[in-house]
C-alpha cells in the first residue's frame, strides 16, 4: 500500500530546500544502512526492525490468551511509559474500549481509587508488563490490584485472570509469575520499551480489547519493506529524518505533532515518549511536544503563530474517514453558516488544516505534512514503523544512541533513596545534605 503514508515538505522550503535534503542523502543513507547492518551505536537493541516479522508466529498464543479474558467484564494494563503508551495509542485511535482500563502509569491516590470505584461489581482481569518487575509506578499498582483480586475471588481464581508480560529468565516479575503460576510473555531482550508495541507488550492488551493485531502486523510488515530501501530518495522515513535534522541544525529545538483528529491524542503521546527519550542526551535533540487541532488553535494556536520561532511543526493528517457527517441546512441560519450546508463535516476539518498550514508558514513556522490514508489497524502498524525507523535514523545522524535513556535512571535512583529502598542509603544521605 504505496499510499497508506505520505510526506509533504512543501511548507518546509522555506527554511530546508530539497537541494538541502537531497545533498545529505549520502549521510542519511549511511544512518540507515548502520541500523540494518547493526554497526552503529545501541546496536542491541534493534530488534525492532524485523519485529513486524518476528511477531507474527506469536500471534496465535496471543490471541488464545487474549480470549481467556473475554468472561472479564474489565481488563487492567499495568505498565508505564512503553509498556503503556503503544497501547492506549493504538486502542483511542481504533475507537476505544469501555473494556480496557489503565494503572501503573501514575502514583495518585484519587486516580487509583477512582479506577477501584469503576472495577467494583465487575468481572477483573490483569496484564501485567514490566521487564524488571521493580519500576515503581507498575509495581504498585500490581500489588495493590492483585491483592484486591485475589481478595474478591480468591487467589485460585485470580492466577488464572493473570497474564505477566516480562524477561524470559530474570527478574522481579519473572520469578513471581513462575512462583505464582501465572501464564507469561515475553518481553525481548533486544527491544527497548518505545518500540515494544508490536511485540506481545502491545499486542495482547490490544487484541483483549477486540482489535485485529494481526492487520496491525501486516501494516508494519508493508512499512519495513518500504523503508529498508536505501535509496533515500524514495524512503520517507529518511526524508522526514532529514528534513527535521537539518531544521534542527538550522535552530528549530523544538517538534510540535499536530493531529486534527482527537482520537489521535494518544499516539502524539506515544510519539513523544518515542523522539523524547531516543533523542535527547548529550545537550542535542529537537523537544517533542503536541497539540490537538481545531481545539487547540484557540489556546497555543496563538503561540504557535507569533511565539518563538525555535519551532517546527509536524502536521499528522489524515484523508477518510469511517463515518462522515453533512452539516444541515437551518431556515432561520442565525449563525450565518447555510453556506456550508451540503458539505461534509471532514471537508471542513481539511479546510481548516489548510488555512492552518498556510498561516503557520507565513507565520514563519516551518510545516512537514504526513498524510494517513485511514485510522485502522494495518494504518496504525505502518505509522508506529515509519516513525521508529525514521527516530533510529535520525538519533544516529545526531550521533547519539538513540536505544538507550540513561537520564531516566536518575529520577529512579533518588526515588528509591527516598523511599528508603535498602542499597540506596548513601544516596539518601546525599539527598538529606541537599536538604530534599
Amino acid at each position: 500500500m504505496p499510499d497508506t503514508l505520505s510526506l509533504d515538505l512543501t511548507y518546509l522550503a522555506d527554511l530546508v530546500t530539497e537541494q538541502e535534503i537531497e545533498a545529505i542523502y549520502p549521510q542519511t543513507k549511511a544512518a540507515l544502512e548502520s541500523l540494518l547492518n547493526k554497526t552503529g551505536k545501541g546496536s542491541d537493541f534493534l530488534g525492532w526492525i524485523n519485529l513486524p516479522f518476528d511477531a507474527e508466529k506469536q500471534l496465535s498464543a496471543i490471541k488464545k490468551a487474549a480470549k481467556k479474558f473475554e468472561k472479564c467484564d474489565s481488563v487492567v494494563s499495568i505498565g508505564i511509559g512503553g509498556s503503556y503508551l503503544g497501547i492506549r495509542s493504538t486502542v483511542e485511535a481504533l475507537g476505544g474500549s469501555d473494556k480496557i482500563h489503565y494503572a501503573g502509569n501514575q502514583l495518585s491516590p484519587t486516580g487509583f481509587n477512582q479506577l477501584i470505584s469503576k472495577l467494583s461489581g465487575k468481572k477483573v482481569g490483569l496484564v501485567v508488563i514490566s521487564k524488571s518487575g521493580t519500576t515503581t509506578e507498575p509495581a504498585v499498582a500490581f500489588r495493590i490490584l492483585k491483592l484486591w483480586l485475589e481478595k474478591k475471588v480468591g487467589k485460585k481464581k485470580a492466577m488464572k485472570r493473570i497474564v505477566a508480560v516480562t524477561d524470559q529468565s530474570k527478574g522481579a516479575l519473572k520469578d513471581m509469575a513462575d512462583h505464582e503460576g501465572y501464564e507469561t510473555f515475553v518481553i525481548p531482550d533486544d527491544v527497548g520499551g518505545r518500540y515494544s508495541v508490536l511485540t506481545p507488550v502491545g499486542l495482547l492488551p490490544i487484541a483483549i480489547a477486540g482489535f485485529n493485531i494481526a492487520k496491525l502486523l501486516k501494516g508494519a510488515q508493508a512499512a519495513a519493506k518500504d523503508l529498508k530501501t536505501t535509496d533515500i530518495s524514495k524512503n520517507i522515513a529518511g526524508r522526514y529524518a532529514a528534513a527535521r535534522y537539518l531544521a534542527f541544525k538550522k535552530g528549530k529545538t523544538t517538534e510540535v505533532l499536530a493531529n486534527f483528529r482527537p482520537e489521535l491524542h494518544y499516539v502524539s503521546e506515544w510519539w513523544k515518549q518515542l523522539y523524547g527519550e531516543s533523542e535527547g542526551k548529550e545537550g542535542t535533540g529537537l523537544f517533542p511536544a503536541s497539540v490537538d487541532l481545531t481545539t487547540d488553535l484557540h489556546s497555543m494556536g496563538q503561540y504557535l503563530q507569533q511565539g518563538q520561532r525555535n519551532l517546527l511543526e509536524t502536521i499528522l493528517w489524515v484523508k477518510s474517514e469511517n463515518k462522515d457527517i453533512v452539516i444541515p441546512r437551518d431556515k432561520h441560519d442565525w449563525e450565518g453558516l447555510n453556506f456550508l450546508a451540503g458539505k461534509k463535516l471532514s471537508w471542513v476539518n481539511e479546510q481548516a488544516m489548510k488555512g492552518t498550514s498556510v498561516a503557520h508558514r507565513d507565520g514563519n513556522l516551518p510545516v512537514i505534512r504526513l498524510s494517513l490514508d485511514k485510522i485502522d489497524e494495518y494504518s496504525l502498524g505502518y505509522l508506529y514503523y515509519f516513525f521508529e525507523m525514521a527516530c533510529g535514523i535520525s538519533g544516529t545522524l545526531l550521533g547519539i544512541n538513540p536505544f538507550d535513556q540513561p537520564g531516566v535512571e536518575a529520577y529512579k535512583k533518588n526515588m528509591f533513596a527516598l523511599l528508603g529502598k535498602k542499597g540506596f542509603e548513601d544516596l539518601a544521605a546525599q539527598l538529606r545534605q541537599k536538604g530534599v
